[in-house]
């Protein structure tokens, strides 16, 4: 746990109970401070009472004269569509508005650390798409180059629940828009902004405020190193904003769409094979076409950004490249599950709006896709780019109709994912791929992406013989 600083004796109100609102609290109680809590859900109430927590109505009249901030858990709105009346409240008392990312780097730096040989470092990576796998390859990488190195954030543990990090050991956090918008401190030493598409829109109040929400990590704390990927338009402009000029190299740039040439430090992608530039000289090489763990350009992607992040720790090529090879991939993350008959299994259920879902379907081949869920703003036609690769479709959702009609490529309304798989397992000739990519979000019928998965998961494995 990390205790958090700056506020021994002071009142410390922490708005939303889940996950990161409990480390929150824990870590306040651990720094001397008296946490105030409040979640609008009873059960979250109750299970923050049995551990000791005094819970108070912060909506009622006077709740904020004593408090010295609040603490918002990510999936509170602040600002866009609406803000919660609570952060309402805390506003119009005067009282600043933080998160546990916030808490996390103001009180991450111990007094231990003035014996430390190398002090720890934090790397954070965030982005549209790709941020799980890239942040997931980082620690991969770091932990089989024999650093100490623990993973945090969005993905793995929250920020407070980490152990305090010992001589030369290395954070590696994933961070969402939900996250980095609210922060009042960032200072990565290693910030990472893998790509841009249009996702959570209503929540920042349209793209300029999402990709604002993201230029954070970069603009307020100024990391020592900024890995950028640069094949959108907003990650071009955030590198030229950082770079002080064509030869700073505290700028690495990161493409899968071209070569990159000049003075400065890019890493690039092209045709699987995974390059690096420094000051004009090639500085290291590696094919990535047989890593398992690591399929299609998007994929390139993550392996490019994490490489440089990997590099600006001082890692050598050789050091990495070994690393990416045992790389098992993430969960739900174009996951092979299974290989029968000729027919390869793929669950990437993580890709929950349409650009994840091209770049899903671009990495294979003859697919029967599985598809569909609740629409994001937009609608579904973008997809029809990869109509070529999709064999046939098997729609599900409560919006199964009206997501088939939009697709040019022949499909087939299943609803429910047994009749899906069931559809799809039985169409399914050697050489195809069955791929669970459904370019929509899952609440119309299961808790989240992961509960989606394992359900694709399960009625894959247990159709398969035994």
């Amino acid at each position: 746990m990390i205790p958090v600083q700056g506020f021994s004796g002071q009142k410390v109100a922490v708005l939303g109970l889940g996950r990161s609102g409990l480390a929150t609290a824990r870590a306040l109680v651990a720094g001397k401070a008296k946490p105030v809590c409040w979640d609008d859900n009873p059960a979250a109430r109750e299970k923050a009472e049995a551990e000791g927590f005094i819970c108070v109505d912060l909506r009622r009249h006077g709740a904020f004269d004593d408090i010295a901030t609040l603490i918002v858990s990510p999936g509170i709105p602040h600002l866009y569509p609406e803000p919660n009346p609570v952060v309402v409240a805390a506003l119009e008392a005067g009282v600043p508005v933080d998160n546990d990312i916030g808490l996390f780097f103001r009180s991450f730096a111990g007094p231990e650390w003035s014996s430390y040989d190398t002090p720890p470092r934090v790397i954070a990576v965030t982005g549209s798409n790709g941020k799980s796998t890239t942040a997931a390859l980082i620690h991969h990488i770091l932990t089989e180059a024999g650093r100490e190195a623990q993973l945090a954030g969005n993905i793995g543990r929250g920020v407070l629940d980490i152990e305090p990090s010992g001589n030369g050991s290395v954070v590696v956090l994933e961070l969402s828009s939900y996250q980095t918008e609210l922060a009042r401190s960032l200072t990565p030493d290693v910030a990472v902004f893998t790509n841009l598409t249009p996702d959570h829109l209503d929540r920042h109040g349209g793209m300029g405020g999402y990709f604002a929400a993201k230029r954070r990590l970069f603009a307020e704390g100024g990391p020592d190193r900024a890995v950028i990927g640069i094949d959108e338009k907003e990650g071009a402009f955030l590198a030229g904003q950082l770079a002080e000029g064509p030869t700073d190299d505290r700028v690495i740039r990161v493409s899968v769409a071209r070569k990159l040439t000049g003075p400065g430090w890019q890493v690039f992608a092209r045709k699987g094979f995974l390059s690096e530039y420094r000051k004009g000289r090639q500085a290291g090489s590696i094919d990535l076409r047989g890593i398992k763990g690591l399929p299609g350009a998007h994929n390139h992607q993550n392996a490019c950004a994490a490489y440089a992040a990997c590099r600006a720790l001082g890692l050598a090529p050789r050091v990495i490249e070994d690393a990416l090879h045992s790389y098992p991939g993430l969960p739900h993350r174009s996951q092979v599950i299974a290989e029968a008959g000729g027919v390869t299994y793929v669950n990437d259920s993580k890709a929950t709006n349409v650009d994840s879902a091209l770049k899903a379907l671009s990495a294979f081949k003859q697919i029967r896709w599985i598809c569909g869920g609740l629409e994001k703003e937009g609608g579904v036609s973008a997809l029809n780019a990869a109509a070529d690769q999709v064999v046939k479709a098997y729609v599900i959702g409560r919006e199964a109709a009206h997501f088939a009609m939009q697709l040019d490529a022949d499909a087939q309304v299943c609803t429910t994912m047994c009749e899906a798989v069931a559809q799809a397992m039985n169409d399914a000739q050697p050489g195809e791929t069955v791929l669970l990519a459904p370019a929509a979000a899952s609440f119309d019928q299961y808790d989240n992406f992961e509960q989606r998965g394992e359900d694709f998961v399960a009625q894959v494995k247990q159709r398969l013989p035994q």
